[in-house]
């Protein structure tokens, strides 16, 4: 194994200097980048899906919980499998609290095609709180492509992705997806923001005027301790 040069700390220094000129760089392109996402345009959901959950039968738009977004995370369990994706489980794991989620008016859920007898007692073993529906007996994997029933010999495969929604009134509008590479490095609040129409909720943002539609404060203005949020 080949570890990093040994150097001065003035050398050291120099060399990140160097390299934060690249960071910020990047950074501007991804803020660039998430703009134009933004600016996709967008697709009325006219399909009725019919979930189960927890509360029992719940539709597409009962999964925003009264909120204004929704992200779906497409977690690979086949009706067949006796366990959840361990890939998946390990990104569910880096999820935090959904507080801070709800606070900017988004919902979050995952959806398998596992019956929800399955997704249960995994759920439980796995200590996760987040809400978590079958959609076994609906195209709801199949429409936005992560699962497949396999062409010639191959078999029918599944993979991971992540789905975001907007909901206007009862209409609920599909903005974003993204799968597998896609999902490598999001896990936080705001990396899950980003993949919004609404973004962060930041005055900063392009296109700018949607960080106020939500009629609230600026997004880091609503930062609160998990605990002291209003439903």
């Amino acid at each position: 194994m080949t570890f990093p040069q040994i150097v001065s700390r003035e050398e050291w220094r120099v060399a990140r200097q160097e390299l934060l000129v690249r960071e910020k760089a990047a950074t501007r392109a991804c803020d660039a980048l998430n703009a134009e996402r933004r600016r996709l345009p967008m697709v009325e959901i006219d399909k009725e899906y019919v979930f189960e959950g927890g509360d029992g039968k719940a539709t597409l738009l009962d999964l925003f919980e009264g909120r204004h977004q929704l992200v779906v995370h497409h977690f690979m369990f086949a009706p067949e499998w006796e366990a959840g994706c361990r890939s998946c489980s390990a990104f569910l794991d880096q999820i935090g609290h959904l507080a801070h989620l709800r606070a900017r008016g988004t919902a979050f859920a995952a959806v398998s095609r596992a019956p929800y007898t399955k997704i249960l007692p995994f759920k439980a073993r796995m200590g996760w709180t987040v809400p978590w529906y079958s959609a076994r007996d609906t195209d709801f994997n199949q429409d936005f492509q992560v699962s497949f029933e396999g062409e010639g010999d191959s078999e029918p495969f599944e993979r991971p992705g992540m789905s975001c929604f907007l909901r206007d009134r009862d209409q609920v509008f599909h903005t974003y997806s993204t799968y597998e590479r896609g999902l490598d490095g999001l896990g936080s609040t705001t990396s899950l923001l980003d993949l919004t129409v609404l973004g962060r909720q930041e005055e900063w943002e392009e296109p700018r005027g949607r960080a106020s539609l939500l009629g609230a404060p600026a997004g880091s203005e609503r930062i609160r301790y998990h605990d002291e949020y209003e439903n």
